[in-house]
């Protein structure tokens, strides 16, 4: 199985860009993966929050094969622990997916579409984060999860 990591947007701060990389690196040890962004719409700042999150939706529907199971990082998702997100990452891994991709959505959130497309949706914190420390978040809690289904000792109980 490979996992992707679709984003709306670039990161811009350099010491969030060197721990996506060290977790991204350290990832890739375990399992293919790879981070997409998808560029900010020009003139977004025009558009109502409807209409963005139309046009965006538009361009992640473009972006998701048939056979992807895609899960949502959205703030009405499931919780879990850590060991927990492991147990359905190894789920996922069981079931023989080809891809798995993990979709980081704009300001506002998914269009219609973009929820009718997805396969589940996860949320990390009843806490709002910005866009950008989210990716860090995720992808160091996947970096744990991974090590947890290989019993490495980085994660404590």
């Amino acid at each position: 199985m490979k996992i992707r990591l679709l984003q709306i947007g670039k990161t811009n701060e350099q010491y969030l860009l060197n721990g996506i990389e060290e977790y991204s690196n350290r990832i890739k040890i375990y399992i293919p993966f790879e981070m997409e962004v998808i560029p900010y719409l020009k003139n977004s700042n025009s558009f109502t929050p409807e209409l963005l999150k139309q046009k965006e939706g538009e361009l992640i529907v473009n972006r998701i094969k048939k056979e992807d199971v895609l899960i949502l990082l959205d703030e009405k998702g499931k919780t879990f622990s850590s060991v927990g997100f492991s147990k359905f990452l190894q789920q996922q891994m069981n079931l023989g997916n080809k891809q798995l991709t993990f979709l980081i959505g704009g300001a506002y959130g998914f269009s219609p579409e973009v929820y009718n497309r997805a396969n589940g949706k996860i949320s990390l914190s009843e806490m709002t984060f910005s866009h950008q420390i989210i990716r860090l978040i995720f992808i160091e809690q996947l970096y744990r999860a991974l090590t947890i289904i290989h019993h490495h000792p980085y994660h404590h109980e």
